[in-house]
């Protein structure tokens, strides 16, 4: 039955691990990056006003960057 389904469309099931690969760990990446940025305070705001920037217009580069990078740059919590 599935794979009747899947030829209707004219995608195999190697088209669509390829296109979770390509597509879905990218979006699963951007999106924990923004929310993650979203949801931390920074030292200096302008900060984290230039990765929103990065991360919405380089999805993938910048979401990559932020989690290296980025995250070192917000307030520590203290206890």
């Amino acid at each position: 039955m599935l794979n009747n389904l899947l030829f209707i469309g004219g995608i195999g099931v190697s088209e669509i691990f390829l296109l979770l690969f390509f597509l879905g760990i990218p979006a699963i990446l951007w999106l924990w990056a923004l929310i993650d940025l979203l949801r931390s305070d920074f030292k200096n705001s302008i900060n984290k006003l230039i990765w929103v920037i990065l991360i919405v217009f380089l999805p993938v580069l910048g979401a990559i960057l932020y989690l290296l990078i980025g995250r070192g740059q917000k307030v520590k919590a203290s206890i």
